[in-house]
């Protein structure tokens, strides 16, 4: 019993250090993201890659901001990895109350709310969209971003060549699909534009998904596991010499013993 508890002693100062780096998720939710080209459609494939990578980082911090018409921060840099999966959850279509794809906006509140220009070389930006934008001047977002020493990651998902229509839900509950005037709306991939915004960031990246399989749990280990981190807290703790073998010995020589009697009893009993 005296063993089970752990008993330790003689206290010994130790310094412990986190590491890491801070990522932002900035993820489109306009409508044209619900467009089925990607499985069950492309938000839902987008939140599902970010739950795999978020299960892969190891002491870095992560935020996550959504973006169509306007921005918002759904949750502000964190290690609590779990409050960041219920925001991510809780992240639709619905998160924001104004239509549309303003990317560069979307980038510009990024860099102003959530980063520290103390911070450079440290900081990521995971932008996940179909790259369609309303003249918010992304690739001029992308290039403010650079100067700061932070790194663009764009994802592009979606059909570039033919693209994809829009399904919406009417009020009668009936599936149809989205109409500008009398003509369907189709959504296609724009992945000049997120090329051009990569070219002008430190080190970015353009991964084209188009319609087929990401795995960003990938992408972390070969762009920001090994990246170069910064200490993000340091703590002094006491370690104590753990001492429970010594109690677990004495448990078991008093049990061999208990053995040897109980045998010498029976051979004098016979």
């Amino acid at each position: 019993v005296v063993s089970l508890a752990r008993p330790a002693w003689n206290p010994r100062p130790e310094k412990v250090e986190s590491k890491g780096r801070d990522i932002v998720f900035v993820l489109d939710v306009s409508r044209s993201m619900m467009a089925e080209d990607l499985k069950p459609n492309r938000l839902e494939r987008a939140k599902l890659a970010i739950r795999d990578l978020v299960e892969k980082i190891q002491g870095d911090r992560v935020a996550l901001v959504a973006f169509a018409g306007t921005a918002t921060v759904k949750c502000p840099l964190t290690q609590d990895y779990g409050f960041f999966r219920l925001m991510l959850d809780d992240t639709g279509p619905d998160s924001i109350s104004r239509g549309g794809t303003l990317i560069g906006d979307a980038l510009r509140k990024t860099v102003d709310e959530l980063f520290s220009d103390r911070l450079k070389r440290y900081q990521d930006i995971i932008l996940i969209t179909d790259g369609e934008d309303q003249d918010s001047f992304p690739v001029e977002a992308a290039k403010e971003a650079g100067e700061r020493g932070i790194r663009l990651i764009a994802i592009g998902l979606g059909d570039e060549q033919e693209g994809q229509r829009i399904p919406v839900v009417t009020e009668k509950g009936e599936r149809t699909f989205l109409r500008y005037g009398d003509q369907e709306v189709w959504t296609r991939l724009d992945g000049d534009t997120l090329r051009k915004m990569v070219e002008v960031t430190p080190g970015g990246r353009y991964l084209n998904v188009a319609t087929g399989t990401f795995d960003l749990g990938a992408i972390y280990r070969d762009l920001l596991a090994d990246a170069e981190k910064r200490t993000l807290e340091s703590l002094r703790i006491n370690r104590y010499e753990e001492k429970f073998q010594i109690f677990l010995g004495a448990a078991l020589l008093l049990l061999m013993a208990e053995m040897l009697l109980s045998e010498r009893r029976k051979g004098n009993g016979g």
